[in-house]
């Protein structure tokens, strides 16, 4: 299967960018502004209040920094890694997949996020701080 073209490749990468920065930034009224379900999450992680302000703060830096294109590297790193914690949470911390009866949509775009994140460190790749060299072909 061929490669896309590099235009499409940057086309790909700011959809994904904006996608993973609109779920970011809508969820940051909820933990802001206490929200019921926001404070319930972080009160079964043992995380209530500063867990909740913490890691809204966090998903607000990486939605800009995705959106700002030259540092979206940096901004998906973020969201993966932010993203990874939440999941943890969900699999590990008590919360389920389901949370309050929510059928599981705050775990799907908690994986939504991730993927596209690391989709995304692939895509922006030469943004990365550390370059490595391609393998050598036999």
């Amino acid at each position: 299967m061929p490669m896309p073209s590099p235009k499409a490749q940057t086309l790909l990468a700011w959809l994904l960018q904006i996608a993973a920065a609109a779920i970011l930034l809508q969820t940051l009224f909820f933990k802001f502004s206490g929200a019921e379900e926001s404070v319930y999450i972080f009160s079964t992680l043992g995380l209530e209040p500063w867990g909740r302000f913490a890691t809204g703060t966090a998903e607000l830096i990486a939605a800009g920094l995705l959106l700002s294109g030259k540092l979206a590297w940096w901004g998906a790193a973020l969201a993966l890694a932010i993203m990874l914690g939440a999941l943890g949470g969900h699999l590990f911390g008590g919360l389920g997949i389901v949370v309050q009866g929510d059928g599981g949509l705050l775990f799907s775009l908690a994986c939504a996020v991730a993927a596209m994140s690391a989709l995304l460190l692939w895509l922006r790749r030469a943004q990365a701080p550390v370059q490595f060299p391609a393998p050598a072909r036999a």
